[in-house]
């Protein structure tokens, strides 16, 4: 049987030490030019340092109309290149892999920040967006390509793709309102268009050792946990990628729409290949991984978890029977976790029973 401390190899890359990942977390602690700062670089390799097989970095946005909010992590210049080079070599140095998360806000970003109307796949004056032109979907593909590029000059071991959560990507998957008809929206082959041809790109432009991954919704946004599950299907199939990571809110829990069983065996019971699937959700203990693996799933993405324990991973391998602190915790005591005072605001803001 599958254990969380098994070694981990990839179609492409260097192999994982197990199979524990640090989910892509919010955290706000970026200079406001979207470089990393000592605090953000000191949060990732406590995690390379705590024992986690993959530290993936907080969604950075690939072009300024991308961002969706202060302190957010850039990748869209060569200006984010020297920070990104420093946090590549000091997480080689823990033993962890790493990944950058590419992201773009679409109609959930902030104008204010790139002094624009968002940007969308459909008209929406609500959130002060406007629909996107074929080029500027052209373009799109082209900024994520780019930001795969510049995450492998940095040295960075892979990329995430975010295409969940309701952001851009997720917003062309969006089967109720993205009606366009330039062969990006519409049909589910169509509204799925732009999300593979960002996966080429990037497997077409990065070198035959850069991991490549993807994180989906399975349902919700405007994406029915059918359509979620086709999704999937597609591309564990279509040999782009080394791992889907789906985002499941909580691995235990059931489908929003009524559907039969659990949420996470709508996906474990499809045909993978060689990629490899990641789910992510409230993932606390090591047998709440240990569950995860024996319902099929390769790879552990843990979120709070890490945030209550820089050394989550560690303990989870060495202890069968760990189980994370509950919180909140003091300031003082996430600071001894490495979170620094930008993140512990940010969590203060929106995160029940973690801040004291």
């Amino acid at each position: 049987m599958t254990s969380i401390s098994d070694p981990l190899s990839l179609t492409h890359g260097p192999d994982w030490r197990n199979r524990l990942a640090l989910a892509p977390l919010t955290n706000t602690q970026s200079n406001s030019d979207g470089t990393l700062t000592e605090d953000e670089t000191r949060w990732l390799e406590a995690r390379g340092e705590g024992g986690f097989g993959l530290v993936m970095t907080a969604a950075a946005y690939v072009a300024p109309a991308g961002q969706a909010w202060g302190g957010q992590l850039g990748i869209a210049s060569d200006a984010h290149l020297p920070g990104l080079e420093r946090l590549a070599e000091r997480l080689r140095a823990t033993g962890a892999r790493s990944s950058v998360q590419l992201h773009h806000g679409g109609r959930r970003a902030d104008p204010t920040l790139s002094g624009r109307p968002n940007q969308c796949p459909w008209d929406d004056p609500d959130k002060n967006a406007v629909a996107m032109t074929t080029g500027e979907v052209e373009e799109l593909v082209a900024d994520f390509v780019a930001a795969a590029v510049r995450a492998e000059r940095a040295g960075v071991d892979g990329v995430e793709v975010h295409g969940a959560h309701g952001y851009l990507l997720g917003q062309f998957l969006d089967g109720r309102n993205n009606q366009r008809t330039d062969g990006y929206g519409g049909s589910l082959d169509d509204r799925l268009r732009v999300v593979l041809e960002i996966l080429e790109g990037i497997r077409g432009a990065t070198g035959p050792e850069f991991q490549l991954g993807l994180r989906l919704t399975p349902e919700g946004n405007g994406i029915t946990l059918d359509e979620g599950r086709e999704t999937a299907r597609r591309v564990l199939d279509s040999g782009l990628l080394d791992y889907l990571d789906m985002s499941l809110w909580d691995v235990f829990m059931r489908p929003r729409g009524g559907a039969e069983g659990l949420l996470i065996e709508h996906f474990t019971d499809l045909p993978r290949g060689g990629t490899l699937l990641g789910v992510a959700g409230r993932v606390l203990s090591a047998a709440d991984a240990r569950w995860c693996l024996e319902k099929g799933a390769d790879i552990v993405t843990v979120g709070i978890g890490a945030i209550l324990h820089h050394d989550f991973a560690a303990r989870a391998v060495a202890d069968e029977g760990f189980v994370a602190r509950t919180g909140p915790l003091t300031r003082e005591e996430l600071r001894a976790e490495a979170v620094g005072p930008a993140f512990i605001d940010y969590l203060a803001a929106g995160w029940d029973h973690v801040v004291a």
